[in-house]
């Protein structure tokens, strides 16, 4: 494991001991984690994407101002459904966020989840065609926003203001962010086709087929198949690949008074969006515990970036808490090395 970060759905409620308990909070604490995970060493910092509901929906000026905050740190996203976003003022603001940056976003995008609004998508004016599904035209946008990315005109010039008759790229153009682009994986299939399309890989703790073996298992195997059929498709670069788990180190009272009840749970199979779906299971308990746990995790020795799930609703220092206790206790026993460490190993 060469990397691990943290990933906020960014909820925010009226409920008993939230400590977002609005938008406003919601936003500005998530730049105040990005910032406190940089120091305890963290290396990424990635927010969910979900419309319609009280939670992070717009990341790129979230993401910009999380840029301008910190300096090391990794930022992404895990992931924006592409069924709603124009891709063309996307690879704009993708541009933008990534300058501001130094060039370290991460962009994680996917077809997207099951969700709460009807034909959530048509409503921002994306209507697929008839005979289109939303998955196809998920991944038509993804083909138009990476031709952008890559610097492809994309609209005629105007040659009453131009002189001259050419194509147009979008501005600005930000190198090297073709390569951190990422793509959300649930099944074998998909994980196949991501890598012919030449993207990095997200693999959550959801998977929306079932074959009955163990979550981490069947997801290593999903991870299997990415890495050969990249292999196969002759690739120049070597990609990522990242999991999300949810890992809850219990050491102090506070922890056992919110989680302590909560003991280390078993995968769960469930029906979702038309089909099985197998869901992981949680990590909650004495850091040495989780530490082994994780360390025979399939999927989690597989990948070289592990996405930590935030409970975010309990407040910056409290998420700040459990990311120092991760780092410390747990991530060594997956390979994690701190990057200080790393840097003087390197150096």
């Amino acid at each position: 494991m060469k990397r691990i970060g943290f990933l906020s759905f960014g909820h925010w409620s009226q409920a008993r001991g939230s400590q977002t308990r609005s938008a406003a909070d919601t936003l500005l604490q998530t730049i105040e984690l990005a910032v406190a995970a940089e120091e305890i060493g963290i290396d990424n910092a990635s927010v969910r994407v979900h419309h319609f509901a009280p939670q992070l929906s717009s990341p790129f000026p979230l993401l910009a101002a999380m840029a301008a905050r910190t300096s090391r740190i990794e930022l992404g996203t895990g992931v924006i459904d592409m069924r709603y976003e124009n891709p063309l003022y996307m690879a704009e603001e993708a541009a933008v966020a990534d300058l501001i940056s130094g060039g370290r976003l991460q962009l994680g995008v996917s077809r997207g989840s099951p969700e709460t609004a009807l034909n959530g998508s048509h409503a921002f004016g994306y209507v697929p065609p008839e005979g289109v599904s939303d998955t196809d035209l998920a991944r038509e946008k993804l083909r138009i926003l990476l031709a952008a990315i890559d610097g492809a005109g994309v609209v005629a010039s105007d040659p009453r203001m131009t002189g001259v008759s050419q194509a147009l790229a979008v501005q600005p153009q930000s190198p090297g962010l073709r390569q951190r682009i990422w793509w959300g994986s649930g099944t074998r299939a998909t994980a196949e086709w991501v890598a012919r399309e030449g993207l990095n890989m997200q693999s959550s703790t959801l998977l929306t087929e079932d074959t009955g073996v163990p979550f981490d298992e069947l997801q290593a195997e999903q991870i299997a198949v990415y890495r050969a059929a990249w292999a196969e498709a002759g690739h120049d670069w070597t990609p990522r690949v990242s999991v999300s788990r949810s890992v809850i180190p219990i050491t102090t009272d506070v922890d056992r008074m919110y989680f302590g009840g909560e003991a280390g749970s078993e995968d769960q199979v469930g029906w979702l969006d038309g089909g099985n779906a197998r869901f992981g299971r949680s990590y909650v308990g004495e850091p040495d515990r989780i530490a082994e746990e994780l360390a025979r995790d399939a999927a989690v020795q597989a990948a070289d970036t592990l996405l930590l799930t935030v409970p975010n609703q309990l407040g910056v220092e409290y998420n700040a808490h459990l990311l120092a206790v991760i780092a410390e206790d747990v991530a060594p026993a997956i390979g994690w090395v701190h990057p200080a460490r790393r840097e003087a190993v390197s150096a």
